[in-house]
Parts: C-alpha cells; sequence; structure tokens
C-alpha cells in the first residue's frame, strides 16, 4: 500500500509539472502502471480448478464455480476461455441473470450482435429488474446501428436512475445518432444542471466542454490513492474524451486515447472493452472517406478522357455501299 501511495504522488507532482509547462496539452499523458493478475486472482483461478475436478461437487455447485472462474479469467484478460465457463454454466444451469448479461457483453465486443442480442433477452426474461442487462442491450444496439431500438432501451434504462451519468452520457451518444444533435446536446446540458458528486458526471462536463481537460486529469491523479484506482479513472477518462474527440473528427487525437485506455489492462471495464469497437468505427470511417476522395479525383480524369476522344457519329467517315442489282 505504501508502494502504490508514493507511486501516486509522484505521478501527481509529475503531472502538475506537466499542465504548468504545456498550458491545455500534455507534454507525456498521464498514465498508472498497467493492471496485472494478482496473486490473489491467480489463486482463487487455482483454487477453482481443483474444485471443478472432484466428483462430489453437485450440479448447481459446480455451474457457480465455473461461473466464478469465468469472472476470474475474464478479470486478467482472457475472454475467451471466460467465455467458455460461462457457457458451461449456463448449460448446468440456464436460469443465471446475470451469466447470461455478461455472455452478451462478450458478443457485443466481437461484433456478434445477434448472439449479444439473444444473451441480453434471456437475462431480461429471468430479471426484468436486470438494470445492466437492458442496458447493455442498448449499447450493443447502437453499435449495431439500431438507433432507434437502441433508444428506446437506453431511454427506460436511463429513467430508472436519473442521477446516473454513464447512463446520461450512452443516451447522449445513441440520440446524437438518432440525427438530433442539438437536441441531444440540450438534454444532456439540462442533466449535468442536476448532477450530483459522482465521479461520472466529471465525464459529462468534458464531454460538454464544462470541465476543463487537464484540471479533470490532475483531479484524477492527485485524488487517487491507489494504482488501481488510478488505472481504472485513467481508463473512463480516456474512453469518454476519446469520444468527444471522436465526434469531432479529430480521428488522431481520438485514436491515441482509445489505445491509452485499453493500454490499461482494467479488462472488466466496459470502456475497454468498447474501445476497441470505436478503433474499428474511426478506422472504417476513414477508409469510407480515401474511398470517396478517390472516387472524386477520378471521375474528372474520367471525363477529361471521354472529352478528348473524337465523336464516332459526327467524325464517321463516308464509305462505299455497291448497289443492289434487280434480278
Amino acid at each position: 500500500m505504501k508502494y502504490y501511495k508514493w507511486i501516486s504522488l509522484i505521478t501527481a507532482f509529475f503531472l502538475m509539472g506537466c499542465a504548468n509547462q504545456g498550458g491545455s496539452n500534455w507534454a507525456y499523458p498521464p498514465l498508472a502502471i498497467p493492471l496485472q493478475p494478482s496473486l490473489q486472482q491467480e489463486l482463487q483461478i487455482a483454487r477453482l480448478n481443483q474444485l471443478l475436478q472432484r466428483k462430489e461437487v453437485s450440479q448447481n455447485v459446480r455451474a457457480q464455480i465455473f461461473a466464478e472462474r469465468g469472472r476470474y479469467l475474464d478479470s486478467v484478460g482472457l475472454a475467451d476461455l471466460a467465455r467458455l465457463d460461462y457457457e458451461r454454466s449456463l448449460k448446468l444451469n440456464p436460469a443465471q441473470s446475470e451469466v447470461f448479461n455478461v455472455l452478451g457483453v462478450y458478443f457485443t465486443q466481437v461484433s456478434d450482435y445477434d448472439s449479444a442480442f439473444d444473451a441480453f433477452d434471456s437475462s431480461l426474461e429471468l430479471d426484468p429488474n436486470n438494470d445492466y442487462a437492458e442496458r447493455n442491450r442498448a449499447i450493443a444496439l447502437y453499435y449495431a446501428e439500431r438507433y432507434v431500438l437502441a433508444s428506446q432501451d437506453m431511454a427506460s434504462n436511463y429513467n430508472k436512475d436519473p442521477s446516473d451519468p454513464y447512463r446520461a452520457l450512452w443516451l447522449y451518444y445513441i440520440d446524437r445518432e438518432n440525427g438530433d444533435e442539438k437536441q441531444a446536446t440540450a438534454d444532456l446540458e439540462q442533466r449535468y444542471q442536476d448532477r450530483d458528486e459522482q465521479w461520472g458526471w466529471v465525464l459529462v462536463g468534458i464531454t460538454l466542454g464544462k470541465v476543463n481537460e487537464n484540471d479533470a486529469l490532475q483531479s484524477v491523479a492527485v485524488g487517487t490513492n491507489n494504482n488501481v484506482e488510478l488505472a481504472q479513472k485513467l481508463t473512463e477518462l480516456y474512453f469518454y474524451l476519446a469520444k468527444k474527440y471522436q465526434y469531432q473528427g479529430q480521428y488522431s487525437d481520438a485514436i491515441a486515447l482509445y489505445k491509452l485506455s485499453i493500454s490499461l489492462n482494467v479488462y472488466e471495464f466496459s470502456e475497454h472493452r468498447y474501445a476497441f469497437l470505436e478503433l474499428g468505427r474511426i478506422f472504417k470511417a476513414i477508409q469510407a472517406k480515401r474511398d470517396k476522395a478517390q472516387a472524386e479525383s477520378t471521375e474528372p480524369a474520367i471525363d477529361q478522357e471521354s472529352s478528348n476522344q473524337p465523336d464516332e457519329k459526327n467524325n464517321q467517315q463516308p464509305t462505299y455501299q455497291a448497289p443492289k442489282l434487280s434480278v
């Protein structure tokens, strides 16, 4: 604990120095030490492996062990192995709403949206009050570009807890894609006025331009007590800051920030998972712009080439035709 406390203090002084030297631009982005599997996580995985080898373990208990081991595997970045454990758990006990929810998030991350929708629907069928499943289904619909359905889910989810800043942010992103950017921004500003002291409202303030980026980064560095908390907050901060730059068309900054969010290894955070999807969306947008520019640049050349060709009808040379002979 003392080790992380000293790291946090050193990082804070370093960031304040960068802020003073760079003004609004950071010479070096503030970072935490990327999270690594802890001894406790490794021991828990080993213990669960031993429990699964016991023949006397009942089916329901075995299902719980698979689900628990899946969560530990997911927390250390072994997402595919975690998915296998979740599926094994559901085969033994299908009545697990939270396991279906986590499995749906995995399918969203790999862009398997049909499977994600099935998982979220199953989760909500088992537990209609599972707010996380409803929100995650709305996000999956957002990435699948089914914005009308996403807006319905997200609006319902937000109305259940208007004090949640993350619900407000995702509702804003979805409403923007529905085509009414000004109204979405006005609604988010109204929700920001009714904010409380939750950390997530700082992210909303950054999105709206109400909070200075340097001040937010410095407050994170000074206000965290350990490296894990610092990595978690920076993962969120870099993700939502990247979304802001992405909407502004500053793709190079957005790409760098998404990579920073990924680099901290906070695997269980949705921001870490969805950063990969956002990078894919940016690359598609850049490729679409390049293809459009290339198509526009080749059209004048084709028109010029066609205009230089002689008109066959006007420039056709007369040919001799033999007279027809009567019988």
